[in-house]
């Protein structure tokens, strides 16, 4: 899809926009004919672990039958990686088509000019609704109030966790994040699923929940998640038991991301979820950079964690995976982040590190994070251009050993030949281009 007219005239918008609202987008909905009006929608909002919920949730939707697209973002591959159909990329027909409709909308928008994630959205949505969707699971981008996937009125709300991010944006405490991100929940929702919430992040939300009289269900509530040693991991909801669910799911954190997936979908469905279903779903989906297990000699992990919550949880995760090794890390992060809190957290769990710059021009410089890591006891190499630190990294590990790649999705996006992605011809027949 790369150098199509569709994909220039996305990648010349503006990343950010003149300020925040949603005018435009509804005003662009409106043109578009409001393409996903009466398709059931979940709409996942929160710190960390979105993706994974918004993809594990449609992948169930598909396995029970239902037609469902998933719109996560930012991607690592490329565009099509943030709409798809039944687990499957758009295709580049479709994609196209979609940008023409959405593009021949822009002059009805106010100001004239629309941001690049709005357009994206916007070309989600129109995309599902031609396509025929019957459910679809959206990813919040930034927040949620004001966030352009706020035109959906929503029949499951998700908040996968509350953490401190974006504060600049969203606000310094936890109580106005939670505020902004639980505003995509219309007052009086009884499908709002809950993660598991540290004790300050529930005293956070659970006024907003209160006032806004929000119900539904809680991951250690409602929501049980039994994983006894490690795997298999068994989900109970108000429904019953999925009973032990062969999949691979690694940590904690993703046990939790998948139970949510689990109660959003039978919020959805109506009813509990199949055990023999779920268990398809999960093994065949895709879900680049997101604890990404990718098997050799030496193995490697690919994570996005991008902010300290990502890199504790991540951090948290590794010991299950590789055992007692401690990974060579290839690290590179935006400047907009929490450099020292993610090194704080990654530190402890790595042996060394080859720190690198993403070819994004928000990366921070290298030395900045080499230093951070010296100072809390890591062995670091600068190594020009993240394929280079891989191969660095993977040299030094050896075949026995193990590699990390984490800080930053545009890292990741710069490896992305290491991913797996879907064939065209697949990608056609499932979107009728």
């Amino acid at each position: 899809m790369a150098g199509t007219p569709a994909e220039n005239w996305i990648e010349g918008l503006d990343l950010f926009g003149m300020k925040f609202g949603l005018e435009r987008m509804q005003t662009l909905m409106e043109a578009l004919g409001h393409p996903v009006r009466g398709i059931p929608a979940v709409h996942v909002v929160g710190t960390n672990g979105k993706s994974s919920v918004t993809r594990m949730t449609a992948a169930i939707l598909t396995a029970h039958g239902l037609r469902t697209g998933a719109y996560v973002s930012p991607h690592v591959m490329g565009w099509h990686e943030r709409i798809a159909l039944d687990g499957v990329p758009i295709s580049p027909g479709a994609f196209a088509q979609a940008a023409d409709r959405v593009q021949a909308a822009v002059p009805d928008v106010p100001e004239g000019q629309i941001t690049q994630f709005e357009a994206l959205t916007a070309v989600a949505l129109d995309a599902f609704g031609t396509a025929g969707a019957q459910a679809i699971v959206v990813e919040a981008g930034l927040g949620g109030r004001l966030d352009a996937t706020n035109v959906l009125d929503a029949d499951v709300v998700v908040l996968t966790g509350v953490d401190l991010d974006h504060t600049e944006l969203l606000g310094e405490t936890l109580a106005e994040i939670a505020g902004e991100k639980l505003a995509v929940a219309r007052e009086g929702l009884e499908g709002v699923m809950i993660g598991a919430l540290s004790p300050e992040a529930w005293a956070a939300v659970a006024p907003i929940v209160s006032e806004r009289s929000l119900t539904g269900w809680r991951v250690g509530q409602e929501i049980v998640v039994e994983s006894g040693n490690r795997l298999p991991v068994s989900i109970s909801t108000p429904n019953g038991s999925t009973g032990p669910l062969d999949v691979p799911v690694h940590a904690d954190w993703q046990r939790g991301n998948l139970a949510l997936a689990v109660g959003a979908a039978e919020r959805v469905l109506g009813g509990p979820v199949d055990r023999a279903l779920v268990e398809r779903a999960i093994s065949e989906m895709q879900n680049p950079g997101r604890l990404q297990v990718i098997a050799g000699a030496p193995v490697i992990v690919m994570d996005g964690a991008h902010n300290p919550a990502g890199a504790r949880a991540l951090a948290q995760s590794l010991p299950e995976i590789l055992g007692d090794a401690k990974p060579v890390a290839v690290i590179g992060m935006m400047a907009d982040k929490d450099c020292a809190g993610i090194c704080d957290a990654l530190a402890p769990a790595i042996s060394a590190a080859r720190v690198t710059r993403a070819s994004s021009g928000r990366a921070i410089r290298p030395e900045f994070i080499a230093r951070m890591l010296e100072m809390r006891g890591v062995p670091v190499e600068i190594v020009p251009g993240p394929a280079r630190a891989l191969e660095r990294a993977c040299a030094d590990a050896g075949p026995d050993g193990a590699v990390l790649v984490a800080g930053s999705l545009h890292l990741l996006s710069d490896l992305a030949t290491l991913a797996a992605a879907s064939g065209q011809n697949h990608a056609e027949e499932m979107w009728g281009r």
